[in-house]
């Protein structure tokens, strides 16, 4: 057993003789997304490096930070291709419902394919709170996890060739898009995620390089902290505490152990 292998294990809690297979995919999702928190602390702290598998590993399984959806997937990716799947990074463009328009970053979210008894299905988890924590068929078909219910279908558009729709639990009366994504063209190398990372750094309109954004799935709901407030969502209850540098500092190495 390769050594990002038992690390990964280590990290979500996952016994190292246990086998991985199809049906353990929504417990690994389900531990990663409550365990690797979503976070964009080291674009903000400006201490980025390349992305190679050792960097990843360094970064996410043995200092144990987080990262963003190109960081966190590809570790995903890593660790599947170790557990005998056969994964695919591609690349996708979310969308903000509330503004109704796509990324101006482009194709800058990264996610995996996995195909399964000939059934291709889209495994994410590094899209923040919106996660699906089960494979998503490509066939329409719509499944349910403890964060709501999620469906993709085939849409061509400029963005890609399918559609992740999601209504999220306590949050969503209807359905809603959460990104387009390319199966057609698939990540070659993880060097080329290096484009993909300049891009959020870079861009103007990144979300992620103007202010910290950190945030985590958790047994009763989820926690998301920035500079200035810490929500915290449990159930149908939310509670949302305005904070100050030092409370920041606190609740980043309490609740987020960073």
């Amino acid at each position: 057993m390769s050594d990002l292998n038992l690390l990964f294990r280590n990290r979500i809690g996952i016994p190292h003789n246990e086998k991985i297979t199809f049906q353990d995919l929504d417990m690994v999702l389900e531990k990663t997304a409550k365990t690797i928190p979503f976070e964009n602390l080291c674009i903000i702290e400006n201490r980025t490096k390349e992305i190679t598998k050792e960097n990843l590993t360094s970064k996410i399984l043995e200092q144990n930070e987080g990262g963003l959806c190109y960081e966190l997937n590809t570790i995903l990716y890593l660790f599947l291709y170790e557990n005998g799947f056969n994964p695919t990074l591609v690349r996708g463009v979310t969308y903000n419902p509330m503004k109704k328009q796509w990324s101006e970053t482009g194709n800058t979210h990264v996610v995996n394919l996995i195909t399964h008894n000939g059934q291709v299905y889209l495994v994410d988890t590094g899209f923040g709170g919106n996660l699906p924590l089960k494979p998503v068929p490509l066939s329409g078909e719509t499944v349910t996890s403890s964060n709501g219910q999620f469906r993709v279908e085939s849409v061509e558009s400029n963005h890609g060739d399918y559609l992740l729709y999601m209504k999220l639990n306590r949050k969503d009366e209807d359905w809603k898009i959460g990104y387009a994504f390319n199966t057609k063209v698939d990540i070659k190398t993880i060097n080329d995620l290096n484009e993909v990372q300049r891009i959020i750094i870079e861009h103007p309109e990144s979300a992620f390089n103007k202010k910290p954004l950190i945030t985590r799935l958790t047994d009763k709901g989820n926690i998301i902290l920035t500079d200035t407030s810490f929500t915290e969502r449990v159930g149908s209850k939310l509670n949302k505490e305005s904070i100050d540098e030092k409370r920041f500092n606190e609740i980043r190495k309490n609740y987020f152990k960073l």
